[in-house]
């Protein structure tokens, strides 16, 4: 008999970094396939949706949360390293500074750049994720991919349209089950020291112990969204409980209590700000739920 917990009217609060969300209707947090293909055969019986996310880093829930299943990968884990060719198999919802960390301390380089970024390896897939001109898909030879009808599909890097911040699998509802990397042999203390010097970058330079999403705006390249933003003065400004972060104007911290309505309303000011100062229109990396 499967023992996967299905729980109701959680708050999803407690499942993203900004710690904003409403209740979700169900939520599971599957640990292997067997529970995995469990919850996609309920949620085709109960003909409910599915919305599928990792360690909610880059997500923004509706206050009034969310209806039909929310499954949460952050506990589907594991890494297989083979050292010798420099492949790295690894489970969607590991955390991408745990699989940076072991790739240093095996003397693989590749992931130094990714110590510092709080989302799974499946959300890193689906978005791209980079950092200091390096991202997953300079590394990615293939996925595993489950759709929400329980069909299996293997997908090439290569097949994925990746762009700065954008693959394929954004405009899809796949569960990404594995990823596998390819990694370059090097000096295992080197590596480990680049890594370490990258993590203490981001402590410095970011509000990493927060609550936050990350970067809220995609750079309108060659353009840097944090820079337009710091010149418009508006470090520190705030709606609501929603605040401007004073150490990175890219990230928008949750001060006090903020509701999804108040990050939303911030969002929207500082677009119109740039967009009135500068003539762009600074696009979204963070993922919104439910509205």
């Amino acid at each position: 008999m499967n023992c996967i917990q299905l729980e109701k009217n959680i708050s999803l609060s407690n499942f993203t970094t900004w710690r904003i969300g409403g209740p979700a209707e169900w939520i599971a947090q599957p640990k292997n396939m067997e529970e995995i293909k469990y919850l996609i055969n309920w949620i085709n019986k109960k003909k409910i949706p599915c919305n599928i996310f990792g360690a909610g880093s880059n997500l923004l829930i509706n206050d009034k949360g969310i209806k039909g299943l929310s499954l949460c990968m952050r506990n589907f884990k594991g890494i297989h390293i083979d050292k010798n060719n420099g492949v790295i198999d690894v489970l969607g919802g590991e955390m991408l500074p745990t699989l940076a960390r072991k790739a240093a301390a095996n003397g693989l380089h590749g992931l130094e750049w990714a110590v510092g970024i709080p989302g799974t390896i499946g959300g890193a897939v689906v978005m791209n994720a980079g950092a200091q001109e390096h991202c997953i898909s300079d590394y990615l030879e293939s996925i595993t991919t489950l759709s929400l009808k329980g069909e299996y599909k293997m997908i090439k890097g290569k097949d994925l349209n990746f762009g700065y911040r954008h693959s394929l699998l954004q405009n899809e509802n796949l569960i990404v089950l594995s990823a596998r990397l390819k990694l370059v042999s090097g000096q295992t203390e080197i590596i480990r020291q680049v890594t370490n010097e990258n993590l203490n970058h981001r402590l410095r330079t970011q509000p990493y112990k927060s609550q936050t999403c990350g970067s809220v705006f995609r750079n309108p390249e060659p353009l840097k969204a944090a820079k337009l933003i710091e010149e418009l003065g508006l470090k520190g400004f705030r709606c609501g409980g929603a605040e401007i972060s004073k150490i990175h104007s890219n990230f928008i911290i949750n001060a006090n209590n903020a509701s999804s309505c108040d990050v939303r309303e911030l969002i929207k000011y500082i677009q119109k700000k740039v967009l009135d100062a500068y003539g762009i229109l600074l696009e979204t990396e963070v993922k919104q739920c439910g509205f």
